[in-house]
């Protein structure tokens, strides 16, 4: 691949609905539940040749003040059974489902994907994610807290574990037995489930912690990140690739995918007037002030969203919130978002809609589609995961609008040249082991 004007991207779509993404006041926001959403979504992303279909996934609904959080999507359905039932209404298109390795076990867990990976012909994916907090725990019962260090140290030794799994069955051949000893999980048996087209689902790592580069650079396919400005993405995509040397990889054996935003108009001007009046329809004045609270962790009811932000100091222990990560240090947020708001003069609502938008593709068409291809040209990124604000249709206008202009720049493919996810991301087939290693 050449690094010209031709540097070919990958697209995957995200279904939206946690946190504020989605415009609920819109009268095309569709249900969260309902087959006919998801269905919407896989196959206007089929349609416009997009890698994949992504799933987020959350193990409780989380409280704010006791309440359940009200920008949350409640009672949406288990990721990998949606992906089953997907499987079916789509041909060639990724399905990606977001689990958790905190509470769940590795034998169980490959074999649910290996099964999607059977039952999809090969388009089967995994976004290996953590959690750390004992709020989420209380669902399951083993429960717990588990220190950083140690959940991505379980991670780690679970993807591992379920790729000695996958790679127990020979191709074509008989179950060999698996025997696994290790800090996290002891298990030993023989896998129910014959290797499956991918040999492995491509594995997915969300996190842009020291911690996060490292397991993707060590174990990933993919990291699904977020960055604000070109500059920002550039030096995260030198990083990551410089790491998977140590791990014997190749810089094209894991993509960099960032996640972002876009909105289109006919001009550049009605595109920004359009994104405005979105990112007002996201953080309206209560979801800034709950915004606010989940960095103070302390009630800021009384504060006016439209007035300064609060010169009390966090509370760095706080379960005001729970079920979300705090990232990072509050007192450090709060200085960066308080010194944002001094130097641009942002009121706390001005200052959360600034703060917290991910990196979006504002304007024309043809805009969006130049940007877009510069970025991945400039090495910001192999690609993107579109996370639209409506549901199901939010996808449409870029699949055709964007799409075309994409594969007239040569930035993206014009057809499937594959089946499998893999093939679509140009990832090799993991090796199968021979009848000999099987075991008997």
């Amino acid at each position: 691949m050449s690094d010209g004007t031709a540097k070919t991207m990958h697209l995957a779509a995200h279904f939206p609905g946690v946190n504020n993404t989605t415009v609920w006041q819109d009268p095309r926001s569709g249900s969260q539940i309902e087959f006919s959403s998801f269905e919407h979504l896989a196959r206007t992303a089929e349609r416009g040749l997009f890698d994949f279909f992504f799933l987020a996934e959350g193990l409780r609904l989380r409280e704010h003040n006791g309440r359940i959080h009200d920008l949350d999507v409640v009672g949406r359905p288990e990721s990998i059974t949606v992906l089953n039932a997907l499987a079916a209404v789509t041909e060639r298109l990724g399905l990606a489902a977001t689990v958790n390795t905190t509470f769940n076990e590795p034998y169980e867990l490959a074999r649910r994907l290996a099964s999607l990976d059977h039952l999809s012909g090969g388009r089967a994916a995994w976004n290996v994610v953590t959690s750390s907090d004992a709020f989420t725990g209380e669902n399951f019962r083993r429960g717990g807290y588990l220190d950083r260090a140690d959940r991505y140290a379980r991670a780690a030794e679970f993807v591992a574990t379920a790729r000695e799994l996958w790679d127990s069955w020979p191709d074509g051949g008989a179950p060999g037995a698996f025997d696994h000893t290790g800090p996290q999980f002891r298990i030993s048996g023989r896998f129910g489930v014959p290797r499956s087209p991918q040999g492995h689902p491509v594995i997915i790592q969300a996190g842009d912690s020291d911690e996060g580069r490292e397991f993707a650079a060590s174990a990933a396919d993919i990291i699904f990140t977020r960055h604000g400005t070109l500059e920002s993405g550039r030096a995260f995509y030198a990083d990551v690739k410089r790491r998977l040397a140590d791990y014997g990889r190749d810089p094209q054996d894991l993509k960099i995918m960032p996640g972002v935003t876009f909105v289109l108009g006919d001009t550049a001007a009605e595109a920004q007037e359009k994104a405005a009046e979105i990112r007002r329809q996201q953080v309206s004045p209560q979801t800034a002030i709950l915004t606010l609270e989940q960095i103070w962790g302390v009630d800021l009811s009384g504060y006016d969203p439209d007035g300064p932000l609060p010169d009390i100091d966090p509370d760095p222990d706080s379960q005001r919130v729970q079920g979300r990560v705090r990232h990072g240090d509050p007192g450090a947020l709060a200085a960066k978002w308080r010194a944002l708001s001094e130097e641009k003069g942002l009121s706390i609502r001005q200052t959360v809609i600034e703060a917290t938008g991910r990196q979006s593709f504002i304007g024309t068409p043809e805009a969006v589609a130049e940007e877009m291809a510069a970025f991945v040209r400039a090495g910001a990124a192999d690609g993107f995961i579109l996370v639209p604000h409506l549901t199901p249709g939010g996808l449409d206008e870029f699949v055709d609008r964007v799409v075309p202009l994409l594969q007239e720049r040569g930035a993206f493919r014009t057809r499937y040249e594959g089946v499998t996810l893999r093939e679509h991301l140009g990832l090799s087939r993991p090796r199968a082991k021979s009848s000999a290693e099987g075991g008997t």
